[in-house]
């Protein structure tokens, strides 16, 4: 696969997760899985709990809710691994999101984000690995009913696209089925 970035975009139960964990066992060489999410309620223990039982054991896994550059480029100084797989951006920016005052505006959102994305792709720039980040597509449903939601909603639509326009491959998944938006898949 060599040193390029993959973005996985798609809804709910579209797969990506799935996709970008065959596409990575796929590839010679070791994997680092990032983990984004955190065990707030016991739904979301389980989903943890799921996701951990599906990686191989040879997987190496960081969980990183915040400051997910930093993290990486830590690992890397003991891990050389060919690729690395962020699951998922959605969760990440919930979670710089949540994080900020309550009365948070979009713009403000988006410039927390953006400062995480950032060193992100710092991380990138820094390793030889192959990356896939996975990401939801919020922006294709109702209009959230709440202005958090629709802060959310924007500020995720924003890094989405600054992450597609430096990844090498966007793909789109519906049902399970992968389409190519950008490069090759």
């Amino acid at each position: 696969m060599g040193k390029q970035l993959t973005l996985i975009l798609g809804g709910a139960r579209s797969g990506k997760s799935a996709y970008a964990e065959t596409l990575a066992a796929q590839q010679r060489g070791t994997v680092l899985y990032v983990a984004t999410a955190q065990a707030w309620d016991d739904e979301m223990a389980l989903r943890i709990a799921n996701h951990r039982a599906q990686r191989p054991a040879s997987w190496a896994t960081i969980e990183a809710p915040q400051a997910v550059g930093p993290a990486i480029e830590f690992a890397l100084q003991s891990h050389a691994p060919a690729v690395i797989l962020l699951d998922c951006l959605t969760v990440l920016a919930s979670n710089i999101i949540i994080a900020l005052p309550e009365t948070v505006n979009e713009i403000e959102a988006t410039a927390a984000l953006m400062t995480e994305i950032d060193t992100l792709l710092a991380a990138y720039a820094a390793s030889d690995a192959a990356w896939i980040i996975v990401s939801n597509e919020v922006g294709l449903g109702i209009v959230p009913a709440y202005p958090l939601g629709r802060v959310y909603r924007d500020a995720l639509g924003r890094a989405n696209q600054r992450l597609a326009a430096v990844a090498d491959t966007v793909l789109f998944m519906v049902a399970g089925l992968p389409m190519t938006v950008k490069g090759r898949a």
